[in-house]
């Protein structure tokens, strides 16, 4: 089954795996230079990075990898489909691939992940990109998103109707118009079956509110870790308009690093990937020039 049939050319990137545990981990590695690791969300996969890569692999190293449940990866139905776990398999990557100086892209779940992989390997790690996504304790969780965390109705929607990936389509977007036929098959593809959507509902279900979730622990850890950053350069590029990582946690993000620059995206929503790429690429480039990494 080629799962890329109908958006091959939105897509074009040669597949890797590497294998974590017995678990294939899937990634995609273009260009040269620099390294540049770009980290999804849920319910994306590396698609979402799509249009960074093809522009950016002219000048740097850019890898996007798909988390375990995601993509073109593995989906096991019996997995720790936990924060921790995924840290765990993204640093793995780190130290076997021996990616060095890495300046991190990430949004949605991307950011804890990301984040959390550079606390557990802060040696890696030379500066940030940071797209509509969140690295802290917070209690904001839209009705939306909680409704698919119900016992019954939310594995029903979320994995039985596929609702949570369908419903991105329309909801973090801005720019409707942009959700081209070969553009929604691509975000949609990896996760043609009940199977497929595992990971998308434990995503939601691992959203640590309380301090009895299993998960909150993971995220504390990754919040006391954010110190280690304070002086890195970091860029942060945020949909104005998006309804889960609203602008708040953009505030949250400048409070803690001060030093940060922000892109603030005024018609942009969640899937700012998709909304302003050209506007996004174009400043993140600058950024790139403006902070060298340094000899050595």
């Amino acid at each position: 089954m080629n799962l890329r049939a109908g958006f091959e050319s939105e897509y074009p990137f040669a597949s890797n795996f590497l294998e974590l545990g017995g678990v294939r981990y899937h990634y995609v590695d273009e260009g040269r230079g620099e390294t540049l690791l770009c980290v999804h969300g849920n319910p994306t996969w590396s698609f979402a990075w799509r249009n960074f890569v093809k522009d950016l692999s002219r000048d740097y190293r850019v890898i996007a990898v798909d988390h375990v449940g995601c993509g073109l990866s593995d989906k096991p139905q019996h997995y720790e489909y936990r924060l921790a776990k995924h840290i765990d398999n993204l640093s793995q990557f780190i130290v076997q691939k021996d990616l060095t100086r890495v300046t991190l892209l990430a949004h949605d779940w991307g950011g804890a992940i990301g984040m959390g992989a550079a606390g557990m390997l802060p040696e890696r790690f030379s500066r940030f990109v940071l797209f509509n996504t969140a690295a802290f304790r917070s209690r904001r969780m839209p009705r939306r998103i909680a409704v698919c965390r119900w016992p019954v109705l939310g594995p029903i929607g979320v994995r039985g109707l596929n609702l949570f990936a369908r419903a991105a389509l329309r909801m973090a977007v801005c720019r409707p118009e942009r959700m081209t036929q070969p553009v929604r098959k691509g975000f949609l593809a990896p996760y043609g079956s009940w199977n497929d959507r595992i990971a998308i509902l434990r995503f939601v279900q691992d959203i640590p509110i309380s301090s009895a979730h299993p998960s909150f622990q993971t995220l504390v850890k990754i919040e006391e870790r954010l110190e280690l950053f304070r002086n890195f350069p970091m860029l942060l590029v945020w949909g104005m308009r998006d309804w889960c990582f609203t602008p708040a946690f953009l505030d949250e993000f400048l409070a803690r690093f001060p030093k940060a620059q922000a892109l603030r995206l005024a018609d942009a929503g969640h899937y700012v990937f998709e909304d302003a790429h050209e506007e996004a690429i174009r400043r993140l480039r600058a950024f790139l020039r403006d902070h060298p990494l340094s000899v050595g």
